[in-house]
């Protein structure tokens, strides 16, 4: 099989080869040619740049066996041009500079079509698009969850209480709602001019949503998850993405989405019987910090787990960190696609 067909087959459950694998945040800084290159241009120029952004997307392509590409994008730009004021600061981060804080911001967000605001990132999948024809790869596009955007837009940057969001959201739940009303609705509009562009799949990242208790994901967050991913899901495969939302990954799934990411702090078998979809995952990104001689048994550990079953992509359960080894990288991809299948 080619590494799309495997990779669209796998996102449907159905027979492969050989597990397909791709790793999130794999156009990054852990390779030496992308700080040669952002060395030379911000990040703002790197995203609005189509140019660059095709150039960053395929680079890991010209080193590793990978069955996927995901273009080179963030997931806070569509911020923007709703009208916040958003800035990549070297060594920090993104951060929001004037943050959500009053019912009366939130009304006044605007809610632009994608191909006036992402335009860049639009032509991008093309570019990339034509250049995967050949390689028979697979493109992933993406976006932001409407939760995680929401915390962004309130807090202003990283956070580890999301005090501001929780008491926006419990004090105010009419605003919430009609803040998460316009998210979602940009977000369905930017997923489908992806996929419109030539994205064969697209990620709905909710990467911030594990702070929440299950209670407080099925009323403030799932109805608008479910908005999203039910407005897409018959366009294209969509993989549901979070991180430590073991304790109600059901309820999750029940969300939407045919390929449900998994991160390292439950087991992928678990995880699996908790979905009964295809799952995306587990493998802790920090394993590849480590020798070869102690990654294989991690790796190893998440093949077994998953028995052999399809509706697997094997993938780290988070973004690949800027100090991983290159080649730690070149051996995984290869042993996830010579482990014995079936």
């Amino acid at each position: 099989m080619t590494g799309r067909e495997r990779f669209l087959a796998a996102c449907r459950g159905e027979t492969v080869d050989v597990t397909p694998i791709w790793i999130m945040r794999q156009a990054g800084r852990y390779l030496p040619e992308y700080r040669t290159l952002r060395s030379r241009i911000s990040m703002e120029d790197a995203l609005n740049t189509p140019e660059a952004a095709t150039e960053i997307t395929l680079m890991p392509l010209e080193r590793f066996d990978l069955d996927a590409a995901i273009i080179f994008s963030d997931i806070l730009p569509p911020l923007t041009g709703m009208g916040l004021d958003l800035e990549f600061v070297p060594s920090h981060g993104p951060r929001i500079n004037n943050p959500l804080r009053s019912t009366k911001a939130v009304d006044m967000l605007g809610v632009p079509p994608a191909d006036e605001t992402m335009g860049a990132t639009l032509e991008a999948i093309r570019q990339v698009r034509c250049e995967l024809e050949p390689r028979n790869l697979a493109l992933l596009g993406f976006a932001g969850a409407p939760f995680t955007l929401a915390s962004y837009a309130i807090e202003g940057g990283s956070t580890r209480t999301f005090a501001h969001t929780k008491a926006f959201m419990y004090t105010e739940p009419a605003a919430w709602d009609r803040l998460m009303i316009k998210l979602s609705g940009v977000i369905i509009d930017y997923l489908n001019e992806q996929i419109h562009a030539g994205a064969d799949c697209v990620q709905l990242f909710d990467s911030w949503v594990g702070a929440l208790s299950r209670y407080d994901y099925d009323r403030y967050v799932k109805p608008y998850s479910h908005r999203v991913l039910s407005a897409i899901e018959d366009k294209a495969p969509v993989i549901h993405f979070s991180t430590n939302t073991g304790a109600y990954l059901d309820t999750l799934s029940g969300a939407g989405g045919h390929v449900i990411g998994v991160d390292w702090r439950i087991p992928i078998d678990k995880a699996r019987q908790l979905v009964n979809k295809p799952v995306m995952g587990n493998l802790d990104p920090c394993t590849l910090l480590g020798p070869w001689r102690e990654l294989m048994p991690h790796a190893k550990e998440v093949m077994q787990r998953i028995g052999g079953h399809f509706g697997h992509i094997f993938n780290l359960g988070h973004g690949i960190l800027p100090e991983t080894p290159i080649e730690n990288v070149r051996q995984l991809v290869n042993y996830v696609h010579n482990y014995p299948h079936g």
